[in-house]
């Protein structure tokens, strides 16, 4: 059969019917690779009174009441993506172990980025909580860690947590890395989740709802963990889990050009389908809340602290939950009196309000007409978040702008570097004025005021994808991955940002990272 005018045969297009995908679906994404969407219009960064509140302490008392009050009746659900491989996070030592057998004298004398980074590992393999199985795959290859520290040995430590015949950290899923360290034990990150979600969403019986997206390729060594570890924490805590996992959907593969402008594919011709991004994970989040999710946690995977180091996390997760509570009262208020009637000048005026006060978001009218019910009804019936923002230090990562839409309304959002128009000077400008950035901490809330789930896909920015530069088996291509989950699948959500202090953001970038104090116990748990 001869290919279509997007150079798609028949045989491409049962390929991606394999996948789940139509062929109207790889024609729309191929559209979209050839002729970009414009690049999101930032306005002003949010800041503080602008976008961004903060929390008082007269507040403090309610907000904690609205949480535990959620919590204890059941609508609470701890939501991690979880599926990254933990490659980055070994880059530097994979670096330093390519360049062959140097010692950490020699490392030390070099200076560089990576051999620094590899000495700082050297110097404190002892205080990693998977310091005693680093041990036991040195034993088994007829080595010693004491004895490698001795003579400086990094070499064959680097090969024993690398191999895939060691302890394969590299190609481990950060949740089942071992990160923290206890006096009986050493705990993974998926471990330290399950311990931190019991302070946050155990109901009045203790069941605590938790969810975790993995690789299909890893989603049995989760179960087998979770197994493991089951037992004892429930023991302790007097928790009991109710874990669920899924796996990224096939149906949110996408396609990749060549740099001819051509469907990518590979050695045999077949067309390429690639991962579509962690926005593909907004098809996990429908199901959670198809499944009866209400009030959603989410926070990645490697941004978990040692429980010595807790208190504040929770403390400040606690109140984003009870501000987003408190706000869906409001919202939701203002729904009924609409419902009750529809055309009421006082319940129209009302619901603007709450959308001004609340969200400090503008009801588009045209002239000087007044907002109509409609109007006021759209913009109050989404998808609700409240998203915590930290002070920017040359953080990377998305910050908190408010966002011109093609109506000219604005509301505010999440945004990468990579959906700002670089070539503009204005837009450069606006970008180099962001207070915060975002930690992708929030909370959510997934169903309407009548209690029915909202339908997430309706609520994503379509053209807030992403574009990259990428490769396949050593050749260069461009990937189309879906609009970011915090970023464009939640653009037309209703969004609040609420400054948090930076004690509740210590994400695991490198591995290094573990050997911070939020990393490691307090002396008076040692």
């Amino acid at each position: 059969m001869a290919k279509s005018e997007t150079g798609l045969g028949a045989a491409d297009l049962e390929k991606a019917a394999a996948h789940g995908l139509s062929g109207d679906e790889v024609t729309r994404q191929l559209g979209i690779l050839t002729n970009p969407p414009p690049s999101i219009e930032l306005d002003r960064p949010c800041t503080i009174d602008d976008g961004i509140a903060r929390i008082a302490d007269d507040q403090i008392p309610g907000l904690l009441e609205a949480q535990a009050g959620a919590a204890a009746g059941g609508r609470a659900t701890y939501f991690v993506p979880a599926s990254g491989a933990a490659t980055r996070m070994f880059k530097s030592l994979l670096a330093t172990r390519a360049r062959g057998s140097e010692n950490r004298a020699t490392l030390a004398a070099t200076g560089d980025g990576d051999a620094t980074t590899a000495v700082r590992f050297f110097d404190g393999l002892r205080r990693f909580a998977f310091s005693g199985e680093l041990g036991a795959a040195l034993d088994a290859r007829g080595a010693s860690l004491d004895d490698c520290i001795e003579r400086g040995a990094v070499a064959p430590v680097l090969d024993a947590l690398l191999d895939p015949t060691g302890l394969a950290y590299a190609d481990t899923p950060k949740g089942l890395l071992l990160f923290h360290r206890y006096p009986d034990t050493s705990r993974t990150a998926f471990e330290d989740h399950l311990v931190e979600s019991f302070a946050l969403a155990a109901d009045a019986e203790g069941t605590t709802r938790l969810h975790f997206t993995v690789s299909a390729a890893h989603e049995e060594a989760f179960a087998k963990r979770l197994a493991a570890a089951r037992t004892a924490l429930e023991a302790r805590l007097g928790a009991r889990f109710a874990v669920s996992f899924s796996t990224q959907k096939s149906s949110t593969d996408t396609i990749a050009l060549d740099l001819d402008g051509k469907p990518f594919r590979d050695k045999a011709g077949v067309l390429l389908f690639r991962p579509g991004g962690h926005g593909s994970l907004i098809a996990n989040l429908a199901d959670l809340a198809t499944a009866g999710a209400d009030l959603v946690y989410v926070k990645n995977i490697d941004n978990v602290v040692h429980e010595d180091w807790r208190a504040p996390v929770v403390q400040w997760r606690r109140l984003l939950a009870g501000r987003l509570v408190l706000l869906q009262e409001r919202l939701f208020a203002a729904l009924r009196a609409l419902d009750e009637n529809a055309h009421d000048a006082d319940a129209v005026a009302a619901g603007a309000a709450v959308l001004r006060d609340e969200l400090g978001v503008h009801v588009p009218v045209p002239g000087d007409a007044v907002p109509t019910p409609e109007a006021v009804r759209r913009l109050l019936d989404r998808p609700v978040r409240v998203c915590a923002v930290l002070r920017a230090k040359g953080d990377p990562g998305g910050g908190p702008f408010w966002v011109r839409a093609s109506d000219g309304s604005l509301s505010p959002q999440i945004v990468e570097t990579a959906q700002i128009d670089q070539a503009s000077g204005m837009q450069r400008d606006v970008q180099s004025r962001a207070t915060h950035f975002s930690p992708a901490d929030m909370v959510l809330g997934v169903r309407d005021h009548r209690g029915e789930p909202f339908d997430l896909p309706f609520h994503v920015d379509p053209g807030a994808v992403f574009i990259a530069e990428k490769s396949s088996a050593g050749r260069a291509l461009r990937a189309l991955e879906h609009p970011g989950l915090w970023n464009g699948g939640m653009a037309q959500w209703n969004t609040l940002f609420v400054e948090v202090p930076p004690a509740t953001f210590h994400p695991v970038k490198a591995l290094t990272d573990l050997l911070d104090p939020a990393h490691q116990p307090s002396r008076e748990s040692e």
